[in-house]
């Protein structure tokens, strides 16, 4: 079995250690590691979920793993990656950001006494941040550094290298809080890890040394890479927008589609990245990606583990049971509110109820009405040539009619032609 290290190492996930012996900690014995998030939003998305899951990794090999959420410094923003002022939160948004992620972290650590001396702890730091005077922290904190140090850091060399843009005295300072976050979780907690992107290097280090000038200890800093797609785009966001945990913002079938359809390229780092599978069942999977390209049984694994790691396994089966229903027959098993779910992005038209009545609605006319063939010639055509699907069942009557018995939920008939062209009928 791979120490924590090897596996963190086969992963991909060691970008910058800050020495050698962290490895020799991490391997021996147990401490505490922590990794802060500020409450930039009422819900954390997928990019979050790499250091979540790392700092998982260290818990699962007998780390006490500390989450950070950034009550304090979400009122100052960290400067790192972006390239103009973040606009300030107001005090009332960040409490409600804060409340939205906190059941999500809750839910991603084990927090629970039974972990042991693993158990994991969920703080705040506007508890120490937010009372501490300014010329108190000035004088015991601020003084630790230079302006020239400061200025160094990619977070804020990037944006004096902008003159009309800059860098304000509010984000500049943001660094000498995360630092000081640092020494406070290494004081009340023993905590001598962090972790976080690479592009935190220059924050983490920051605390390293204050921690170093101010206690006289060793404390370490451990990035892993950036999480971006193989075109240097950020990754985490689909066609629509960023893929939320809060399942009232993407829901798990949203959150599984978005990893199933991970190209074959990418999937392999996002299986080490994003799983708990082993390296064998890792390697057997990079193994299939060659021999059957295409296969998606890779893409399949990752979208379960990483959905059942955030919304539970009852969730993530009714999200896999709505996706094999795209296809098949299934989709007449599907309540409404999955049904409409799923055929969220496809057109759709109403008709009147009646339509149904008599005979029923000509299958031909509602190909045409819905716009999946130009004409009746090409319905009759498509029709014959087993290119029309009924509830995803094959209709090849050229004079089929849609009745009441097609009805789903007793409202709704999805209509396809060939394997991707979707149309949902509503009867009102």
């Amino acid at each position: 079995m791979l120490k924590i290290s090897g596996d963190l190492a086969f992963r991909g996930l060691v970008h910058q250690a800050s020495d050698d012996a962290l490895w020799t900690l991490l391997d021996s014995g147990s401490t505490t590691a922590y990794i802060g998030m500020d409450p930039t939003s009422d819900s954390l998305h997928v990019g979050n979920l790499l250091g979540i899951i790392t700092l998982r990794r260290l818990q699962e090999a007998g780390h006490r793993p500390i989450l950070l959420a950034g009550g304090g410094t979400g009122l100052i923003g960290d400067p790192g990656g972006k390239a103009d002022e973040r606009p300030l939160l107001s005090v009332e948004q960040l409490a409600a950001n804060l409340e939205g992620i906190r059941a999500q972290l809750e839910g991603l650590l084990d927090l629970s006494p039974a972990a042991g001396e693993a158990q994991g702890l969920l703080v705040d730091n506007s508890e120490w941040l937010c009372s501490y005077g300014f010329i108190d922290f000035l004088r015991d904190i601020g003084k630790h550094f230079t302006v020239n140090q400061m200025i160094g850091k990619e977070s804020v060399r990037t944006r004096l290298e902008r003159p009309d843009q800059g860098i304000s005295y509010t984000e500049f300072s943001y660094m000498l809080l995360q630092a000081y976050d640092y020494l406070y979780l290494h004081d009340a907690y023993g905590c001598r890890v962090q972790l976080g992107g690479s592009d935190q290097w220059g924050n983490i280090t920051m605390g390293l040394e204050l921690i170093r000038k101010v206690r006289g200890s060793e404390a370490f800093a451990l990035t892993y890479p950036l999480l971006l797609r193989a075109d240097g785009t950020k990754y985490g966001k689909s066609e629509s927008g960023a893929v939320w945990l809060d399942p009232a913002k993407s829901s798990p079938y949203e959150m599984y589609q978005f990893f199933v359809r991970s190209p074959d390229d990418e999937v392999g780092r996002l299986l080490r990245y994003f799983t708990f599978l082993s390296q064998d069942e890792i390697e057997a999977l990079d193994l299939e990606i060659a021999e059957r390209p295409g296969h998606r049984r890779a893409q399949q694994a990752l979208a379960r583990s990483v959905c059942t790691f955030v919304h539970g396994e009852t969730e993530t089966e009714r999200a896999i049971a709505a996706s094999k229903a795209l296809y098949s027959e299934d989709v007449a098993r599907l309540d409404e509110a999955l049904l409409l779910e799923v055929f969220a992005d496809a057109p759709s038209s109403k008709l009147a109820r009646s339509c149904l009545d008599a005979e029923g609605f000509a299958l031909v006319d509602a190909l045409v009405s819905t716009g999946l063939v130009a004409s009746k010639t090409a319905a009759r055509a498509a029709l014959v040539q087993g290119g029309v699907y009924v509830n995803n069942r094959r209709r090849s009557e050229p004079d089929a009619h849609l009745g009441r018995d097609d009805l789903l939920v007793d409202r709704y008939v999805v209509l396809r032609r060939g394997r991707r062209d979707y149309h949902l009928l509503r009867f009102e």
